[in-house]
């Protein structure tokens, strides 16, 4: 436990769950489920389970960092990362894993998002200490892949080589996002599984497939790495994120490195990315409603209805559809369109309307 550490990344601006999910505090920060408790702080306390609270680094933006502090009290400072803006997830895992390897040159490193929902916790760390095993042991880049159960075309697709002896597979391909009648013919193949975005490895075999792979950024993380855990870390890392690439950690190290390997598991696992999302693991109605706000539903089927309880939502003869009413905003779609959110906020970002974001 001692050499195992966790990076939780919560800097995501959460577009695909606008109206709720807001600039000022995006989906990771907020009680999606309903239980009490932000998709962060159940990622937070999921991981408290396999290292010590001392070992677990988040990083985010700066404008959250008072959420952070807010909702991880037991956090140290100095363990909350702030990135000055979005670069994709490469800077964010160079950023934590070559400060984690300053002070601990031998540590195992977990990276995951903050925003995912997990239902068999007892699973899940079976299948982390399979790969940090398998990380620790052979200076290999473990993912982790999810058995999937249909075409999704939000999520991203790993190929494995097969290997029935075991539930550990050499990657073969990365596949980001695909379109729908390719996901249907990786689903059925048969050797494809979902990408969860979580990653284990030893900052060792980061810090060089960073070097080989992206060979700028790790020479930029490498010459800050002198001012990691002191006054001038900040202004270090604020310089160093405008010179980065906006890469992610699949493009820039993944698909390229022949050290990759792939631990298979089925663990109750959602990226909760979308309403689509939401809605799948969300129970509903007798008319396959999921209602998440105080409603009154006439003849009303198929819907997705998000908002506060002060206020009450009226809908009659809606079918398939997706209300969302929160803060200053209300959308109203067809559910099966919510994948054109990203472009309704990008062009509320491009117009005079900034402050429904």
């Amino acid at each position: 436990m001692a050499n195992t550490f966790v990076v939780i990344m919560a800097g995501g601006s959460g577009t695909r769950f606008w109206p709720y999910s807001r600039a000022e505090k995006p989906k990771q920060f907020l009680d999606v489920l309903g239980v009490g408790q932000s998709l962060l702080q159940m990622t937070f306390d999921r991981f408290k389970e396999l290292t010590a609270v001392a070992n677990i680094y988040i990083v985010t933006n700066n404008k959250y960092k008072s959420l952070v502090i807010e909702q991880l009290p037991e956090m140290d400072e100095e363990h909350i990362l702030l990135e000055p803006f979005q670069r994709n997830t490469a800077p964010c895992i160079a950023y934590a894993c070559y400060k984690i390897g300053k002070n601990n040159p031998e540590a195992n490193i977990i990276v995951s998002p903050s925003d995912h929902l997990i239902y068999k916790d007892r699973v899940f760390a079976k299948i982390i200490n399979q790969a940090l095993g398998l990380a620790a042991a052979d200076r290999n880049l473990v993912t982790i892949g999810v058995t999937p159960n249909r075409p999704e075309t939000g999520y991203g697709y790993i190929q494995y080589i097969e290997d029935p002896q075991s539930e550990i597979k050499k990657v073969k391909t990365f596949t980001e996002k695909p379109a729908e009648e390719l996901a249907k013919k990786f689903i059925e193949s048969g050797d494809f599984v979902w990408n969860a975005g979580i990653f284990v490895w030893s900052v060792k075999s980061i810090k060089e497939a960073f070097a080989q792979h992206l060979p700028e950024m790790d020479e930029a993380f490498n010459n800050i790495s002198k001012s990691f855990y002191t006054g001038n870390e900040q202004a270090s890392v604020d310089a160093v994120y405008a010179l980065c690439k906006n890469i992610s950690i699949d493009y820039g190290i993944m698909e390229k490195a022949k050290n990759v390997f792939v631990v298979l598991g089925d663990f109750g696992w959602s990226d909760l990315g979308s309403w689509e999302s939401l809605n799948e693991v969300s129970e509903k109605d007798e008319n396959n409603n999921m209602v998440k706000a105080n409603t009154l539903l006439y003849d009303t089927k198929n819907c997705i209805i998000s908002g506060p309880k002060k206020k009450l939502i009226v809908a009659s003869g809606i079918d398939n559809c997706l209300i969302s009413v929160h803060g200053n905003a209300i959308l109203i779609c067809n559910k099966d369109s919510t994948t054109e959110l990203k472009t309704i906020v990008h062009d509320i970002q491009t117009s005079k309307l900034r402050k429904f974001l």
